[in-house]
């Protein structure tokens, strides 16, 4: 197939952790990446934010990455990109057409990607299907005036729902959502999750060693949070809950926090450190809390395999890629039972569940890994089973294209009874 993957804001070609750069960078890239390793031509369609970028660059075999102009030419925070996208939808019209560049299907990837998506498909006829990653509803419900994003966005949900040839949804409450909340069609929504790179994202060898390499020793017991720095991520949870661990049950544990918009842990540049370094401060735990900054893909597996648990405890988590990659690694996983975590963290078995804004109910959980090293090693040899056997990114990508295919299916004519010779 030749497959048009549209990510307006989350280039594949991005560095994850920053405020605009994560899971759904991280999805597109190895979607792709896969997709094109299969046979499949694939063009993924991004903002230009730097005029030096290559209009057309490589990604990996049969796959490349199109910069499309739409507004300035520098990054622009992703709540302010909506008025730019129509630009974004001409100029892509217009590159299809100055190169006589046909696709079978388009795949949009949040929902300002689908408004050229549907421009595609009323001035090309191209079907389209559409990831939205997260839901402006939901999104709503759980940041309230937090959230940023215009009015219209809800709006424009609802059109794409029924507008798009098919819906992917990553997880059951996303699949949930989309029909209670936007009336989406169950025939038309498709569960297909997220995946785990298994050659990237692996054990990396004795902890001990991996330990001295990041700068710790090899008896601390080290919890590790790694993402982006925003507050809906709940970090401010966790380090509540390592001063509960410190306090209520006499365990000191060393937080590792990974994350931000550079390789150094600045505040001025990730604002959010501050933020969280003042709450360690009050708590009386800044010199258990480390901040890295922003790490390379590269070096992930080495600070998920030092670490004795992943913890992730969000006010809400459409998907969340990072509990994936450290029970890939073998570390268990302690998570709030919320979004995609639910589906992922199969509770008292790769990890636990826990609630988003319970800091006791956390220190308790990780008390019992830090007591029972065994049952933190069983948990992580059952998420390195769960990991592979259901979220490579071979499954994902397989997954994702019986899902083109049955848009194309629908598109081709039936044959003629006649015209059948048995």
């Amino acid at each position: 197939m030749q497959i048009a993957i549209i990510s307006d804001h989350a280039s594949p070609l991005a560095v994850p952790g920053g405020i605009d750069s994560g899971g759904q960078n991280v999805y597109v890239a190895h979607l792709a990446r896969q997709l094109g390793r299969n046979g499949h031509h694939v063009d993924v369609f991004t903002r230009s934010d730097d005029p030096r970028l290559p209009r057309v660059c490589p990604l990996d075999r049969n796959v490349r990455v199109v910069h499309i102009p739409a507004g300035p030419q520098k990054p622009v925070a992703k709540e302010r990109l909506l008025p730019h996208m129509h630009e974004f939808a001409r100029s892509m019209v217009a590159f299809c057409e100055a190169r006589s560049q046909r696709y079978d299907v388009v795949h949009a990837n949040f929902f300002m990607s689908g408004i050229p998506a549907l421009r595609l498909k009323r001035h090309l006829n191209l079907p389209f299907v559409v990831t939205f990653h997260a839901l402006g509803k939901v999104r709503r419900l759980y940041q309230k005036e937090a959230d940023q994003f215009p009015p219209e966005r809800a709006g424009i949900e609802s059109l794409l729902v029924r507008s798009a040839d098919r819906l992917i949804a990553e997880c059951p409450q996303d699949f949930e959502d989309l029909v209670s909340l936007y009336g989406a069609d169950p025939c038309t929504v498709d569960i297909v999750p997220c995946g785990v790179d298994t050659e990237e994202i692996r054990p990396r060898g004795p902890c001990a060693r991996g330990r001295l390499g990041l700068g710790l020793t090899p008896d601390e017991f080290v919890v590790l949070q790694l993402g982006r720095l925003v507050p809906r991520k709940g970090i401010d949870n966790v380090i509540r809950g390592i001063a509960c661990l410190r306090h209520s049950h006499g365990i000191r544990a060393r937080l590792l926090i990974v994350g931000g918009e550079a390789d150094d842990a600045d505040p001025a540049k990730t604002p959010e450190i501050g933020r969280l370094s003042s709450i360690a401060e009050e708590l009386g735990v800044r010199d258990q809390v480390i901040f890295t900054g922003r790490r390379a893909r590269d070096l992930i597996a080495d600070y998920y395999s030092a670490a004795d648990v992943f913890v992730t405890t969000p006010w809400y988590e459409p998907f969340g890629i990072t509990p994936l990659e450290a029970m890939g690694c073998g570390t268990p996983v302690i998570g709030a039972a919320v979004g995609g975590i639910k589906h992922t963290v199969v509770d008292e078995v790769t990890g636990f569940l826990v609630p988003p804004h319970d800091p006791a109910a956390l220190a308790e959980r990780l008390a019992r890994f830090c007591r029972n090293p065994e049952l933190a090693r069983a948990f992580g040899r059952a998420g390195i089973r769960h990991v592979s056997s259901r979220f490579t990114w071979r499954k994902v990508a397989a997954d994702v294209a019986h899902t083109y295919e049955a848009v194309l299916d629908r598109m081709r004519p039936p044959i003629a009874a006649e015209a059948v010779t048995l």
